[in-house]
C-alpha cells in the first residue's frame, strides 16, 4: 500500500496473491515469513512477502503462522486480505461490504440494510447519493484503517461478507514505499496516527 503503516501489512492483489509488507525492520521476520511459505521480493524499492493463489484455508494457514509468530514482536498489525476468507479459484459472490481504499481514494458500499447498519455504527456516513460511505468525521490514514477492521471483523461476525479493494492489479503494482510520515484521505484534514486491532 503506498501509504505509510508503522507495522506489517497483510493484504491481496486483484488476482488473489496474498503479500505481506513490514513498515518497520522486525528481528527474524524474513525467516518466519519465508517459513511460513511466503516469497521473499524486491518490488519498487521495498521488500514484499507473496503468497501464490491457493485455496482460502492454505492461504489462511500460511498467514496465520506468519502473523503469530510476528506477535512475539508486534501487535501492531493490519489485515486487509481478502484471500484468506474466499477462494480465488472458484467464483466470487458480490460481497454484503466492499470498500474500496487507495493512497489516495476510499468508499465503502452496502448491498443490506445490516451492511449498512455495520458501517454507520463504525464511523461511516451515506453520501449526499446514497450510493457509497464516507468517514462521518474526517480521518487519517491509520484511524480509517482501524475503522475499516473494525468493520469488517463486526460484519463477519454476523456473516456478512466484505471484500477490501486496493486497486493493486498484481503483485508488480504494489507501490513504493512513500516517503511521507503520515497520510490522510485526500480533501480531509489530518489526525494522528492511532493504534490499530490486531488481527
Amino acid at each position: 500500500m503506498a501509504h505509510p503503516l508503522p507495522a506489517p501489512d497483510r493484504s491481496s492483489t486483484d488476482d488473489a496473491y496474498t503479500f505481506v509488507v513490514l513498515n518497520r525492520p522486525i528481528r527474524g521476520a524474513n525467516s518466519l515469513l519465508t517459513g511460513a511459505g511466503f516469497t521473499a521480493r524486491k518490488i519498487n524499492d521495498r521488500t514484499v512477502y507473496l503468497l501464490a493463489p491457493t485455496t482460502s484455508e492454505e492461504a489462511n494457514e500460511h498467514a496465520g503462522i506468519a502473523m503469530y509468530g510476528l506477535l512475539a514482536h508486534t501487535h501492531d498489525l493490519v489485515d486487509l486480505s481478502w484471500t484468506t476468507r474466499a477462494n480465488p479459484q472458484e467464483p466470487r459472490p458480490d460481497p454484503g461490504i466492499r470498500f474500496t481504499l487507495t493512497s489516495t481514494t476510499f468508499s465503502a458500499t452496502a448491498t443490506t440494510e445490516v451492511a449498512r447498519l455495520v458501517l454507520e455504527q463504525h464511523g461511516f456516513a451515506r453520501s449526499a447519493d446514497g450510493t457509497s460511505y464516507q468517514p462521518a468525521t474526517p480521518l487519517g490514514m491509520a484511524h480509517l484503517l482501524g475503522a475499516v477492521v473494525r468493520a469488517e471483523a463486526h460484519a463477519h461476525a454476523y456473516g456478512i461478507t466484505v471484500r477490501v479493494d486496493l486497486g493493486i492489479p498484481t503483485p508488480d503494482a504494489i507501490p513504493a514505499p512513500s516517503p511521507r510520515p503520515s497520510a490522510t484521505v485526500p480533501g480531509r484534514p489530518g489526525a494522528e496516527p492511532a493504534p490499530r486491532r490486531s488481527q
